[in-house]
Protein backbone atom coordinates (compact mmCIF):
# COMPACT_ATOMS: atom_id res chain seq x y z
CA UNK A 1 0.00 0.00 0.00
CA UNK A 2 1.02 3.61 -0.19
CA UNK A 3 1.38 6.60 2.65
CA UNK A 4 -2.20 7.93 0.87
CA UNK A 5 -3.89 4.07 1.73
CA UNK A 6 -3.40 4.92 4.98
CA UNK A 7 -5.81 7.14 7.83
CA UNK A 8 -2.32 9.68 8.22
CA UNK A 9 -1.37 13.20 7.03
CA UNK A 10 2.10 12.36 5.63
CA UNK A 11 4.06 14.90 4.27
CA UNK A 12 7.39 14.18 2.47
CA UNK A 13 8.28 17.41 1.09
CA UNK A 14 11.36 18.99 2.74
CA UNK A 15 9.58 22.14 4.35
CA UNK A 16 13.11 24.05 5.03
CA UNK A 17 16.37 24.03 3.41
CA UNK A 18 19.97 24.33 5.07
CA UNK A 19 20.55 27.53 6.90
CA UNK A 20 16.63 28.52 7.89
CA UNK A 21 15.41 28.34 11.59
CA UNK A 22 13.09 25.10 12.22
CA UNK A 23 10.09 26.25 14.84
CA UNK A 24 8.95 22.60 15.77
CA UNK A 25 6.59 23.84 18.08
CA UNK A 26 4.85 26.39 15.91
CA UNK A 27 4.00 23.46 13.62
CA UNK A 28 2.78 21.08 16.22
CA UNK A 29 0.32 23.69 17.70
CA UNK A 30 -1.06 24.52 14.76
CA UNK A 31 -1.73 20.43 13.58
CA UNK A 32 -5.59 19.48 13.67
CA UNK A 33 -4.74 15.82 12.77
CA UNK A 34 -4.69 13.34 14.91
CA UNK A 35 -1.86 11.35 13.09
CA UNK A 36 0.39 13.90 11.45
CA UNK A 37 3.97 13.63 10.11
CA UNK A 38 5.75 16.57 8.30
CA UNK A 39 9.46 16.22 6.64
CA UNK A 40 11.15 19.25 8.16
CA UNK A 41 14.50 19.22 6.70
CA UNK A 42 17.39 16.71 4.94
CA UNK A 43 20.95 16.39 6.33
CA UNK A 44 23.51 14.64 4.45
CA UNK A 45 21.61 11.28 3.04
CA UNK A 46 18.55 11.11 6.32
CA UNK A 47 15.55 13.16 6.98
CA UNK A 48 14.30 14.91 9.62
CA UNK A 49 10.99 14.45 10.32
CA UNK A 50 8.29 15.78 12.86
CA UNK A 51 4.92 14.07 14.19
CA UNK A 52 1.81 14.79 16.27
CA UNK A 53 0.41 11.70 16.86
CA UNK A 54 -2.43 10.08 19.13
CA UNK A 55 -3.62 6.57 18.08
CA UNK A 56 -2.00 3.91 16.97
CA UNK A 57 -0.05 2.94 13.68
CA UNK A 58 0.11 -0.36 11.99
CA UNK A 59 2.02 -2.81 12.14
CA UNK A 60 5.12 -2.47 9.46
CA UNK A 61 8.82 -2.94 9.56
CA UNK A 62 11.55 -1.41 7.11
CA UNK A 63 14.20 -4.07 5.39
CA UNK A 64 17.02 -1.66 4.59
CA UNK A 65 16.47 1.50 7.22
CA UNK A 66 17.13 2.09 10.59
CA UNK A 67 14.58 4.27 12.40
CA UNK A 68 15.05 6.87 15.07
CA UNK A 69 12.17 7.98 17.92
CA UNK A 70 12.97 10.95 19.83
CA UNK A 71 9.88 12.00 22.20
CA UNK A 72 9.73 15.73 22.39
CA UNK A 73 6.62 16.31 24.28
CA UNK A 74 4.15 13.23 25.50
CA UNK A 75 4.67 9.58 25.75
CA UNK A 76 5.04 6.74 22.65
CA UNK A 77 5.14 3.49 22.82
CA UNK A 78 6.96 1.31 20.42
CA UNK A 79 5.42 -2.40 20.26
CA UNK A 80 7.89 -4.48 19.02
CA UNK A 81 7.19 -8.84 18.55
CA UNK A 82 7.02 -9.52 22.32
CA UNK A 83 7.59 -6.19 24.04
CA UNK A 84 6.59 -2.66 24.44
CA UNK A 85 9.08 0.08 24.79
CA UNK A 86 7.84 3.39 26.38
CA UNK A 87 9.13 6.37 25.69
CA UNK A 88 9.10 9.75 28.07
CA UNK A 89 9.56 13.43 26.99
CA UNK A 90 13.28 13.88 26.21
CA UNK A 91 13.59 9.84 25.23
CA UNK A 92 14.68 8.12 22.07
CA UNK A 93 14.85 4.98 20.76
CA UNK A 94 16.26 2.84 17.22
CA UNK A 95 14.16 0.35 15.76
CA UNK A 96 16.52 -1.58 13.53
CA UNK A 97 15.82 -2.00 10.06
CA UNK A 98 13.96 -5.39 9.55
CA UNK A 99 12.09 -5.59 13.40
CA UNK A 100 8.59 -5.65 12.55
CA UNK A 101 6.75 -2.58 15.02
CA UNK A 102 4.30 -0.55 15.78
CA UNK A 103 3.62 3.02 17.34
CA UNK A 104 1.70 4.09 19.53
CA UNK A 105 0.11 7.34 21.70
CA UNK A 106 -2.35 7.04 24.52
CA UNK A 107 -2.83 11.10 24.17
CA UNK A 108 -1.38 13.64 21.78
CA UNK A 109 2.55 13.45 21.37
CA UNK A 110 4.98 15.00 19.30
CA UNK A 111 7.94 13.25 18.15
CA UNK A 112 10.92 13.34 15.96
CA UNK A 113 12.08 10.93 13.89
CA UNK A 114 15.72 10.48 11.99
CA UNK A 115 15.75 8.37 9.04
CA UNK A 116 16.70 7.87 5.62
CA UNK A 117 15.75 10.36 2.92
CA UNK A 118 14.21 7.54 0.81
CA UNK A 119 12.57 5.46 3.63
CA UNK A 120 8.48 5.07 2.90
CA UNK A 121 6.96 6.00 6.16
CA UNK A 122 4.47 2.98 5.99
CA UNK A 123 7.28 0.35 5.55
CA UNK A 124 7.63 -2.23 2.94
Amino acid sequence: MTASAYPYETRLNILFPAMEVIDEKAIADACEYKWFNQTLCKVNDSVVRMAVIEGEYHWHKHDEDDEFFYVVEGQLLIDLEGKTVELASRQGYVVPRGVVHRTRAPQRTVILMVENAGIIPTGN
